[in-house]
């Protein structure tokens, strides 16, 4: 039996995974057994796995082309070792050609695949043959496609300026119906930049609020960039950060800079002149980075954090073990909370769609349907209905999403403020000026986040803009009495 890679290895058994709808790329990378490879493995596994999902549609159409019968329906585990092949063969000039091919014959073996392994090596040679062909030349003749370099990925040089929607889908491997969509609400400038954001390995994060310990991560090798928008926020641009004793202790967290931005956000929103929050929700509050910044931000706090998911909890309360003593993680869902008006201020981050996301979760663009949408906004109207009951008069939440689609963003927002809840939405225009008065923010951030304001004052970050995810976040305070704008 011919020998795999141990990094081919897992990333056959991730990607098998994602296609059989099993998890997600992102929880199994940072699984276990992924975490006992040795740091190249490590790398080339996250490459692989994320590579394919990145590029399976476009190399869906390539392999097909060179399939005897094109429509046949093949067997997950063969499918996968083509697509591991052809993402190798495509876009991994330092692969070796033949470690590319036979490793992933022999993935199909050892998957039970005997017969059809004879298949994987034939379309793989052709498309070996194809790529000398296509780096020689300046295409491949019926196919149109050739290796991609990742400074053409990086640069837009794929879908170059005035591409149609349907050009952008088709080079950047994303589904037309999406790309049509954002090309609607946003413009197609916008929506390439959205789409060449989902195709690059986003930036490493973390979140560092004590200078000694930048200085310790430093010293460890560590080497750390300015955030965009947040002063707390580090870029890792080399080093290996998960290896530190910063990282294991807790002491340094990986989060994205977007999401630390709504933690900020909503640490701050509840906080009258001179007066901290004393009653705080974290309605839908897994994995709990936005948790940890609104106990960070609001120290004298009673905060409620909620999941409805027991193992979601067990792993949250794990994390807020240091806050132990005044924030309660309850398995809850929000939608059946009874708590009327206790908090002073109410964070509402719910599950969406996650399209913001698609440079950190590619599988998604395979698995949403234009349908769940309306199913996503009907779940979240509940969450934000539920949690804004819980405000006190005067007080104040925050709703947010991952999303880019006005269903689960303006629309959930505009169709419970009509419901006549005693509240209106609020501009994040002071909000900004004053994160930067007190060193939350960048100069660069605020000016970048002033342009990002909606016309109703929610803030609208979308991919491309900046390194960070794409997300929507809106205020909203609770009135004495019932707004005059509810139900118009």
């Amino acid at each position: 039996m011919a020998a795999i890679s141990p990094a081919r290895k897992a990333a056959f058994r991730i990607l098998l995974s994602v296609e059989r709808g099993k998890a997600h790329s992102d929880d199994l990378l940072r699984a276990r057994d992924v975490d006992a490879l040795s740091a190249p493995d490590r790398n080339l596994t996250t490459t692989l796995v994320l590579g394919v999902l990145r590029w399976q549609i476009r190399l869906g159409e390539q392999l097909k082309g060179l399939l005897k019968k094109p429509g046949a329906k093949l067997d997950p585990e063969v499918l996968i070792a083509l697509r591991l092949g052809a993402f190798q063969l495509l876009f991994l000039d330092r692969v070796p050609v033949h470690a590319a091919i036979d490793e992933s014959v022999e993935l199909a073996k050892q998957s039970g695949h005997r017969f059809a392994s004879t298949m994987v090596n034939a379309v793989l040679r052709k498309l070996a043959v194809e790529r000398v062909i296509a780096t020689s030349s300046a295409g491949l003749k019926g196919t149109g496609f050739r290796p991609y370099s990742s400074q053409e990925i990086s640069d837009g040089a794929l879908a170059p300026e005035g591409a149609s929607a349907t050009e952008i889908a088709q080079a950047y491997a994303h589904p037309a119906w999406m790309v049509e969509r954002w090309t609607r609400f946003y413009g197609l400038e916008a929506t390439r930049a959205i789409c060449r954001h989902g195709q690059a390995q986003p930036p490493l994060t973390v979140r560092i609020v004590n200078p000694s310990i930048e200085t310790e991560l430093i010293d460890a090798g560590v080497r750390l960039e300015q955030g965009a928008l947040l002063a707390a926020a580090r870029s890792v641009v080399s080093g290996d950060v998960f290896a530190t004793s910063a990282f294991r202790e807790g002491r340094v967290r990986v989060q994205d800079e977007g999401s630390q931005l709504i933690g900020e956000l909503a640490a701050h929103a509840g906080n009258d002149p001179g007066k901290n929050a004393a009653a705080i929700l974290d309605a839908c509050a897994a994995p709990g980075g936005k948790t940890l910044i609104l106990a960070e931000r609001n120290p004298e706090a009673r905060v409620l954090a909620c999941e409805s998911s027991p193992r979601r909890l067990a792993e949250l309360s794990k994390r807020l073990t240091a806050y132990a003593g005044r924030v309660e993680c309850r398995l809850a869902d929000a939608t059946a909370l009874k708590e009327e008006s206790p908090f002073d201020l109410a964070l509402v981050d719910v599950p969406c769609s996650g399209t913001g996301t698609l440079g950190r979760n590619p599988e998604i663009r395979h698995r949403l349907r234009l349908e769940d949408l309306e199913r996503q906004a009907e779940r979240q109207r509940g969450l934000f209905r539920s949690a804004l009951c819980c405000v006190r008069p005067g007080g104040r939440a925050v709703y947010s999403t991952c999303s880019l689609e006005p269903e689960e963003n303006e629309q959930v927002v505009a169709a419970v403020l009509a419901e006549g809840h005693n509240a209106r939405q609020l501009s994040f225009a002071s909000s900004i000026e004053s994160l930067l008065r007190g060193g939350i923010l960048t100069p660069s951030g605020a000016k970048q986040l002033e342009q990002c304001l909606t016309p109703k004052g929610a803030l609208r970050i979308l991919p491309g803009a900046s390194p960070a995810d794409g997300f929507f976040v809106a205020l909203i305070e609770k009135t004495a009495q019932r707004s005059p704008t509810a139900g118009l």
